[in-house]
């Protein structure tokens, strides 16, 4: 409703660059130039500045984008208002989710929040966690969930739940039939570890550092881009892992890994993060007030099933 031009040039300013703002919009970087022209032919002036392919808001770009987010925050407003009024839930939904939340937490809930409002269209970004807060930050998304701490300030950060994350290993490692692990019996061990980025290995980052340790202290052997990767190179016996329970209830059951708590523990927030704004779409809220109903349940589901089946 809020005109498209003045939409386009917002996006534009806000990450001063076409082809990221092209992208955001889910359109072609010609028809992002293209809108941004005929504002510029509108207003009788250059609202950005193209020298050795960086852009730059000019003057009068500067003062566009001053009224251009007053407007949109407005209509933003008047969006939500309206829809509170009326009960309407509905348009696109864009999440994002580090790889452990999206494969192995979200997909039931989101089938939930499907069932209850059939008019939202939800999209998932995935990625790891470092990659979701970039998300975040351009608007890419409209709300992350990640399971690292979050340095940018200027985001609004939200814990739902507490995620233990555990040394994993075949079941006939010498470690197998362990209460626990300390953390200095890993360093002899080859070690199995998530790329550079993963929240998974910020954390575990994190946890050597308390116990003054660093990532050069341990036999790095392999590096992967997934929790499942990390499994099944364990299963294979190419080494030992820290994951989040949340990724081995299947292995635990079907036998194929053991799953012993370390000493000390290491447990980690799963977040939500957004932007500071005042006023959302009326998606997101109900998003964001469905899943925080959620989070004590799914702290007590996850609680439950590793409570019998984890620690052997």
């Amino acid at each position: 409703m809020a005109d498209r031009r003045l939409q386009v040039f917002h996006t534009v300013a806000r990450l001063l660059s076409f082809t990221k703002a092209a992208e955001t919009l889910h359109m072609t970087q010609p028809a992002v130039t293209f809108q941004v022209r005929q504002l510029e032919e509108f207003f009788n002036t250059r609202l950005f500045d193209r020298t050795h392919n960086r852009i730059s808001l000019t003057t009068a770009g500067e003062r566009v984008f001053e009224y251009a987010e007053r407007i949109i925050g407005l209509y933003n407003e008047m969006n939500i208002r309206v829809r509170d009024i009326t009960g309407d839930v509905s348009g696109v939904l864009i999440i994002g989710a580090s790889t452990t939340i999206a494969e192995y937490v979200l997909p039931a809930l989101l089938g939930e929040f499907q069932a209850r409002h059939p008019d939202v269209r939800i999209r998932l970004s995935v990625s790891n966690s470092l990659g979701i807060v970039h998300m975040v930050e351009s608007n890419t998304v409209d709300i992350g969930v990640v399971e690292s701490p979050v340095a940018n300030k200027s985001l609004a950060v939200e814990v739902c739940w507490q995620d233990q994350l555990v040394f994993i290993c075949r079941p006939d490692h010498p470690l197998a039939r362990a209460k626990s692990v300390p953390v200095r019996d890993l360093l002899e061990l080859p070690f199995l570890a998530r790329e550079e980025g993963s929240g998974t290995r910020e954390v575990i980052s994190d946890y050597l550092a308390q116990n003054n340790l660093q990532w050069h202290d341990l036999n790095l052997s392999m590096e992967f881009g997934s929790p499942e990767s990390v499994k099944s190179s364990v299963e294979g016996g190419l080494g030992v892992s820290i994951v989040s329970k949340a990724t081995v209830a299947k292995e635990l059951k079907l036998g194929t890994l053991v799953a012993l708590p370390l000493d000390p523990l290491i447990e980690r927030p799963f977040s939500f993060v957004y932007q500071r704004q005042k006023f959302r779409l009326r998606a997101v809220e109900e998003f964001m007030r469905f899943m925080r109903t959620h989070c004590d349940e799914q702290q007590g589901r996850l609680d439950e099933a590793f409570s019998k089946d984890l620690f052997v």
